[in-house]
């Protein structure tokens, strides 16, 4: 590998590290196909609780604005990623920078908040089923995600362009971390810490909190089923509940395991005086992104209508008939 700069012609430029050719095409094949399959899987999972109207819950809802959040981190984020990750330099210009890094760090926002508020929906599905319609209706919902966008809009766009992510280290960023060519998250001690909790470590720990509560209550159900004699649509509803919560469950630890590895270094970085490796930071942050990838993949294998409607929309008939009352979910 050679270190040239990024701009030839401009001594402000950043230097720019040429892989071998092999690596980079290997690179754009592997990080490529991350990027078709986030945007494919999740657009699916948008088109199926959009079209047909059994999933039309509030449950789905909040789970399209959670896949409607790795959809555009597909797009809008891990694109633009890529081609900065093999070529090593920021072609888009700087204004396309600022949203790039935006968008990361309000869609990232975004998944853990959608994760918390289907947390909620699940703690009175469970907890709380006999409230459970009352509680948890498509308005509560809406406010819900809108809770959810708004926040993060908000931490994302407005630490970046009012410049709060370098708030008390402008000159040491301008003079060591800024070049032409260049697009990188940089944060203070502050901002490393103020977004890490509001962004990652207070809604996952929630989120733990609410789920542990919810499988002690699910452990008692179970017994007072095995104690007592429940209907059979009683038992059935029981179930049903518990295998949604389990999976929803799976995808809120599937999000805390593939970002805890960035957000533990991210907020410990300032405090090391920005010693961690470009490269391990540039690991990290694709091994969070591999989340949203895998949230489609867990959809396609815990629920059955997922698969389902995979098959009709696969198959063709989705423009030959009106399938869109077609029963996906039988429990």
């Amino acid at each position: 590998m050679e270190q040239v700069l990024c701009y030839e012609t401009r001594n402000s430029s950043c230097l720019r590290t040429v892989h071998p050719l092999p690596a980079r095409i290997s690179l754009y094949v592997i990080l490529g196909a991350m990027v078709i399959l986030t945007v494919c899987g999740n657009l699916f999972v948008i088109l199926s609780v959009a079209y047909f109207k059994q999933l039309h819950t509030p449950t789905n809802y909040l789970i399209v604005s959670l896949a409607m959040s790795d959809l555009l981190l597909g797009l809008v984020v891990m694109f633009p990623s890529m081609v900065t990750c093999v070529e090593s330099c920021w072609y888009f210009g700087e204004l396309f920078c600022k949203v790039y890094l935006s968008s990361d760090v309000t869609l990232c926002t975004a998944s853990i908040l959608n994760l918390s508020f289907i947390s909620l929906d699940r703690h009175y599905a469970v907890c709380q089923p006999l409230l459970y319609r009352r509680k948890i209706t498509v308005n509560i919902v809406g406010i819900m995600i809108l809770l959810s966008w708004s926040f993060s809009v908000f931490m994302g766009f407005g630490m970046i362009f009012l410049k709060i992510n370098i708030l008390g280290v402008e000159e040491f960023y301008f003079n060591k971390i800024a070049c032409e060519g260049g697009c990188v998250l940089f944060q203070s001690v502050f901002s490393s810490t103020v977004s890490s909790l509001l962004s990652f470590y207070i809604p996952g720990i929630i989120m733990l909190s609410v789920y542990l509560k919810i499988f002690v209550v699910a452990q008692r159900q179970v017994c007072r089923i095995q104690n007592v004699s429940c209907k059979g649509t009683a038992k059935t509803s029981i179930a049903s509940q518990k295998k949604a919560t389990k999976t929803l469950a799976i995808i809120m630890g599937a999000f805390l395991s593939f970002w805890t590895p960035f957000f533990f270094c991210n907020i410990i970085d300032p405090f090391i005086n920005y010693s961690t490796p470009p490269a391990l930071f540039e690991t990290l942050v694709w091994v969070g992104y591999l989340n949203s990838t895998v949230n489609p993949l867990i959809y396609a294998f815990f629920y059955s209508w997922f698969r389902k409607a995979l098959q009709l929309f696969t198959s063709g008939k989705l423009f030959t008939s009106d399938i869109s009352e077609t029963i996906l979910v039988s429990d």
